[in-house]
């Protein structure tokens, strides 16, 4: 455990050279205050991992304290201190936003616990958080083409549905499980995605890993395992590359779309799951039906709900968004400054086909981040097949007025990414007013 920063507010000057004194633990530095004022201020400046709050003290109540505390900083825990016989206004004051309390005379080692297992928790709640917060980041549908503002509200449909099976295709790279995870995460708000990629289970061991298998089922079973349809149960198993699923596990798949019910390898009985099945793949299912490698009964009991991703060549006008966010995503991932793409790059990064779609837009913006951070990047750095798509002059052979009008489009469209499309936001970071903002997209013929 790395330093914990504790602050004691309470009263009584001696119990707090106690708690400083019994506590040998390295780990533990202990500022104090000794009424509520103080308190509140010490809490501001030292912007503490944990607070002892006694509920008694000389000038306001350790409750207004603990009220004043959370409006600062609301996920500090504060475990109170309250004297013998009042524990029914610590229940009060745990109600109200602490996260325990403790009861005069207390044993240190008991306390010192007590604030350990605190910072434990809180440590792998801020962990939890920055994990949602960057999936949340990695997994935004950027841009405001015709064509993504179409996904995007087929996405809330099916979200809003009570469609069970859902099949998601597309090009490769287009960020089929993305989509996935957004329909779930609109759908559920803690409710288990789980993910596997169809292509990468040995052949043997598929149908185990997806309906899981008794003790010994097969060599190497030394015990009874749930499989992926039970581990998400109440939410969502996606099947990524379902065209790579063998013939035989596609007929107890469609078995367990119609009836719900599944059997683990070698058990005796049924089982059943509640989970929404997603399905994708880049593959054509047509093609692969007509040659007998996919069965026709099963594509239609997936495709209930068919949500299509376009490719990124069909939505090219979405792209200085999308090299906006990538460029600050893998700028947050490397701790450097973002890059910037000058107007000869930019044309050509709208004129290349892009086979490899989003996936290879991202991997372009992490390798020109990692090998010019905060740098400008020109037609010169990028990979050949992509500057071969530049502009027939250079950039300094345009006038002077296309190449202001290219960098104002490019602001803006920064601006709107960063504000997440909304033209309020982006015209205040702008310094503008939004009607001024609107002009200027009309000019630019940004239609947005």
């Amino acid at each position: 455990m790395s330093n914990l920063n504790v602050l004691v507010i309470d009263d009584e000057q001696n119990l707090v050279r106690s708690i400083k004194f019994s506590l040998n633990n390295k780990d533990l530095e202990l500022s104090a205050a000794f009424t509520g004022q103080e308190g509140i201020a010490a809490f501001e400046q030292l912007n503490p991992d944990l607070v002892l709050l006694d509920l008694g003290l000389p000038d306001i109540s350790g409750l207004d304290v603990l009220s004043q505390l959370r409006q600062i900083s609301p996920g500090t825990p504060v475990i109170m201190i309250s004297a013998h016989g009042d524990t029914r206004t610590a229940v009060k004051a745990v109600k109200e936003g602490a996260v325990d309390y403790i009861t005069k005379p207390f044993d240190v080692d008991e306390l010192e616990l007590l604030m350990i297992r605190t910072a434990e928790q809180r440590r792998v709640t801020k962990e939890l958080e920055f994990l949602r917060s960057k999936d949340d980041i990695n997994n935004q549908i950027i841009g405001h083409s015709a064509q993504t503002n179409l996904l995007k509200n087929m996405i809330t449909q099916v979200a809003n549905s009570a469609a069970r099976t859902i099949l998601i295709q597309g090009p490769s790279g287009t960020g089929k499980s993305m989509v996935a995870k957004s329909i779930h995460n609109q759908r559920y708000s803690n409710a288990p995605f789980i993910e596997v990629n169809c292509a990468a289970l040995p052949e043997h061991l598929i149908e185990a890993e997806l309906f899981g298998a008794e003790k010994g089922a097969y060599t190497g079973a030394t015990s009874s395992r749930d499989g992926l349809v039970a581990l998400a149960n109440g939410g969502t198993l996606f099947l990524d590359e379902i065209g790579e699923m063998p013939l035989n596990i596609q007929a107890k798949l469609l078995t367990f779309l119609e009836q719900r019910t599944f059997r683990p390898v070698g058990a005796g009985k049924e089982r059943k799951s509640d989970a929404v099945i997603m399905a994708a793949t880049n593959q054509n299912l047509a093609l692969q039906i007509s040659e007998g490698r996919f069965r026709q009964d099963l594509f239609y009991r997936l495709n209930v709900v068919p949500v299509e991703i376009p490719a990124l060549q069909d939505r090219i006008a979405d792209l200085p968004l999308l090299v906006a966010h990538f460029a600050k995503l893998m700028a947050q991932n490397e701790g450097c400054q973002p890059v910037s793409i000058t107007p000869e790059a930019m044309f050509a990064l709208q004129h290349y086909t892009w086979p490899g779609n989003i996936r290879e837009l991202k991997n372009l913006l992490e390798r020109m981040t990692i090998l010019y951070p905060g740098q400008y990047i020109t037609c010169d750095v990028l990979p050949k097949e992509i500057a071969a798509k530049t502009l027939p002059v250079t950039a300094l052979e345009c006038s002077y007025d296309e190449q202001v009008e290219s960098k104002e489009k490019e602001l803006i469209l920064q601006a709107l990414n960063a504000s997440q499309g909304k033209k309020g936001l982006a015209a205040e970071k702008l310094g503008i007013s939004r009607h001024a903002l609107k002009r200027r997209m009309q000019r630019l013929d940004l239609d947005l």
